[in-house]
């Protein structure tokens, strides 16, 4: 499939709902694709990403404000609020934030939801590239639950596929490289939206520009794997996840679920990386502007499995808040080699809160281990050559350390703290 090689290894970069909500700036964007260039692009590190409601004047925090007026071209298309993004004016659209962001050699996206505006449907607004109108291709009664600025796109009425050829060719003229589409993947109303992501699917095809496709919600249904699969290069395991234990927890059950599905060019995706300092624009999650709530040991943990399991990582802070500490968890080269780099993950092992993963280094065939402590008291946690498939001695790497460990054979066992995690190297 093409588009797998749109995504080799799961992507990386920024995307500002943590932050702001529904209502990121273009100087906020800016600002922080010049500091992903200046401190992270060097790591990996490339997506720059404009999360929901960019097409909305009054966007304010991540309240969506109901039946609002949103900016849109006489086409049923989408277009950024001017107000807020003052290069979009005459027209332009993102193509002038989308140059300044390739300028800094990095990548653009935006997120978009599934459907047509519910505001060119009652116009009865014209398509591009067809005698429908929007209101012959909606779908009325395929709405979202949690947001009402669309309707449902009918995949069997004609003019259905013309609508998504046309925004997605807007889009290549734009510059997008990474599109995430939302309320498609799963939904509390109706489930996952598969005709309508063979539309988007077509289109991206059709436009002339290579385009990453996110889908969101989850949880997206495992028993869809395979058309997830060949549609898309990544889709959300969970629903919106946030800085609370309970769902870091949760985590590894869906990881469990999903593993077997992971390979290049399609990602299961654990969700945005909820470090530093969020909430700014933001109320969502329990709380509102603030630092992340999880401890130090719990970021590592989250790292640890997102690396390990090769989740896409899309940080959702804000960049240039960093500290020593945030901007080291992701700079750390040896651990994001196990993201970039692993094959053949698996779920070593799990007792009584304590968990082993694994992988295999591609290049070098050096395994990975990162041993878990999801209990509420510092235990030891025991890697066995025999839950890895090793046999011999190895040499051992604590790689958030840094730090050699000596040789060891049998096993490696680690004291770990309470919600911690140690990821480890074993070469030979």
């Amino acid at each position: 499939m093409k588009h797998h090689l749109f995504a080799p290894t799961p992507p990386m970069g920024w995307n500002s709902w943590d932050c702001y909500g529904a209502s990121v700036t273009e100087e906020e964007v800016r600002g922080n694709a010049q500091y992903m260039a200046e401190h992270l692009k060097p790591y990996g590190w490339e997506y720059v990403v404009v999360d929901i409601q960019w097409y909305e004047p009054g966007a304010n925090s991540s309240r969506y404000r109901p039946f609002v007026p949103l900016e849109m071209d006489e086409y049923s298309r989408l277009m950024p609020a001017v107000n807020r993004f003052p290069s979009a004016a005459d027209g332009q659209g993102f193509k002038p934030l989308a140059e300044y962001v390739h300028g800094l050699g990095l990548k653009f996206g935006i997120h978009i939801m599934r459907g047509i505006p519910r505001q060119a449907v009652h116009a009865a607004s014209p398509i591009l590239g067809s005698e429908a109108t929007a209101r012959e291709i909606a779908h009325p009664n395929s709405i979202c639950p949690w947001n009402t600025d669309m309707y449902g796109v009918d995949a069997s009425h004609e003019g259905a596929q013309a609508y998504y050829d046309s925004l997605f060719r807007l889009y290549a003229e734009w510059g997008v490289d990474y599109v995430k589409v939302d309320d498609i993947a799963a939904s509390r109303l109706y489930g996952i939206h598969l005709p309508e992501i063979e539309l988007i699917r077509r289109a991206i095809d059709r436009c002339g520009r290579d385009m990453v496709l996110s889908l969101s919600p989850g949880p997206a249904p495992v028993e869809h794997a395979q058309e997830l699969a060949s549609l898309a290069n990544l889709w959300r395991m969970t629903d919106d996840y946030w800085d609370l234990w309970s769902l870091l927890l949760d985590m590894f059950d869906r990881c469990e679920q999903w593993y077997t599905h992971v390979a290049p060019g399609q990602w299961p995706d654990c969700d945005m990386l909820p470090l530093g300092h969020i909430g700014i624009r933001s109320v969502d999650g329990g709380a509102a502007d603030r630092w992340t709530r999880f401890t130090r040991d719990e970021q590592r943990t989250m790292m640890s499995l997102w690396s390990i399991f090769r989740s896409p990582l899309m940080f959702g802070g804000e960049l240039r808040d960093n500290d020593e500490w945030t901007l080291s968890l992701l700079t750390n080269r040896e651990v994001l080699d196990a993201h970039r780099y692993g094959e053949r993950i698996r779920p070593a092992s799990r007792e009584e809160g304590r968990i082993v993963w694994t992988s295999i280094d591609s290049r070098t065939g050096d395994v990975y281990a990162a041993l878990f402590n999801t209990a509420e008291e510092t235990q030891t946690v025991t890697a066995s050559w025999e839950a890895l498939g090793l046999s011999g001695s190895r040499r051992v790497r604590d790689l958030w350390a840094g730090k050699d460990l000596g040789e060891a054979a049998g096993a490696v066992s680690l004291e770990v703290q309470p919600h911690g995690a140690v990821l480890l190297k074993l070469a030979e």
